[in-house]
């Protein structure tokens, strides 16, 4: 597995640094966040180092994402005050990426307002349908070279 010594995600995984673990194996290790957006905020990161999700090949995204869902099913399970859980993976420095090691955040959801949240603003009024045709063009045309 790839290692980055100056990376604190791999020393985390090699013990190097303490974390709290809640699910570990041989491709991922999950472990409590130490901001706790809310109780239960949980981090899971691949134990190869990748910086974000555009390093991924096919079966390392395979892996990783299998296990997410095993995963947010425990937390959801672990306390019945959970009424939904955001998934977030951010990527680069622009998208709030603060640590390089792909990871994804699984953040428990106990209300509506809870000091977090993700809104969106409102762009449908400058895409007509002919420029969303055209973003997806572009997009689609990518996929047929992998």
């Amino acid at each position: 597995m790839a290692y980055d010594a100056d990376c604190i995600f791999c020393k985390i995984i090699q013990n190097e640094i303490p974390s709290t673990v809640v699910y570990e194996d041989d491709v991922v290790k999950a472990f409590l966040d130490l901001t706790q957006a809310t109780p239960g905020h949980t981090l899971v990161v691949p134990k190869t180092h990748v910086p974000d999700i555009f390093a991924y090949d096919a079966e390392l995204a395979a892996q990783v994402f299998s296990r997410i869902p095993k995963i947010a099913r425990a937390i959801k399970a672990s306390d019945p005050a959970i009424i939904g859980m955001n998934i977030i993976n951010n990527n680069g420095k622009v998208a709030s990426q603060s640590v390089f090691h792909s990871h994804f955040h699984l953040i428990p959801r106990y209300q509506a307002t809870e000091g977090f949240g993700m809104t969106f603003a409102d762009n449908s009024a400058a895409y007509t349908s002919e420029k969303l045709q055209a973003v997806a063009a572009k997009i689609s045309a990518q996929l047929q070279t992998d």
